[in-house]
Parts: C-alpha cells; sequence; structure tokens
C-alpha cells in the first residue's frame, strides 16, 4: 500500500512538473526531484528514467548529489520570484503587512537560492 502512495505521489509530481514545464512561472525541477524521491521508494525503473532524462536528468543529478543549483536556474527562479512581488505589490488588494510578509518570504526562498552551490563542470573523458 505504502509503495502504491508513493507511486501515485510521484505520478503527481510529474504532472505538475510536466505542467510547470508548459507555463513560465510553474517552477519544473522541484517537483520533478519530489517525484525522483518518491520514485526511489517505489519504482526504482522510474527513478532511473527521470535521473537519465536529457534535459532534466542533469539538475536532479546535480541536486541529489551536490545539493547544487546552476547559474540559468538561480537567475529563473530569482527573476521569477521578483517579478511575483512586484505583481503583489502592483495588482494586490492586499495591505502593506501581508505585502510585507510575502516579500520576507520571497527574499528568504531567493537568499536560499542564491547560497547553493553550483553545480561541479563535468569532465569528459578522451578515449583516443
Amino acid at each position: 500500500m505504502k509503495r502504491l502512495l508513493y507511486l501515485a505521489a510521484g505520478w503527481i509530481m510529474v504532472a505538475f512538473g510536466v505542467i510547470g514545464a508548459i507555463l513560465p512561472v510553474v517552477p519544473t525541477v522541484p517537483f520533478l526531484l519530489v517525484a525522483a524521491a518518491a520514485f526511489a521508494r517505489s519504482s526504482p525503473a522510474l527513478e532511473a528514467r527521470l535521473m537519465n532524462h536529457p534535459h532534466f536528468g542533469p539538475s536532479l543529478v546535480a541536486w541529489r548529489q551536490e545539493g547544487a543549483i546552476s547559474l540559468p536556474a538561480k537567475l529563473m527562479a530569482v527573476s521569477a520570484m521578483a517579478a511575483s512581488f512586484i505583481s503583489v505589490l502592483v495588482f494586490s488588494p492586499v495591505g502593506p503587512w501581508l505585502q510585507a510578509t510575502i516579500g520576507v518570504i520571497l527574499l528568504s526562498c531567493a537568499a536560499y537560492v542564491v547560497t547553493r552551490p553550483l553545480p561541479a563542470p563535468v569532465l569528459v573523458r578522451d578515449n583516443t
């Protein structure tokens, strides 16, 4: 039963990741990280498919092995957080206390993202 719950959670996270790949504001890799963790407990074959994916695999491996986030991903994440906060300031009818709270949360998240290490360069072995 537990395995089936992890498997279902993995597929739900993959669905959210696909939505994130289509919509520009929704993240993709965080959902795929959760999916990989769920698949690790339910289906090693599906976990391997995610980790070996040509586009998303390197980000998942870098996070799992090093806790690393690439520079383009950092820039995209922090830019999206800044745009979200600006939209809250401009368009949201909430009061200044809630705006400040949202700002502190987003700033904390941005600080976390920025302070993660960059992935180690991949060394290419010359077999000649």
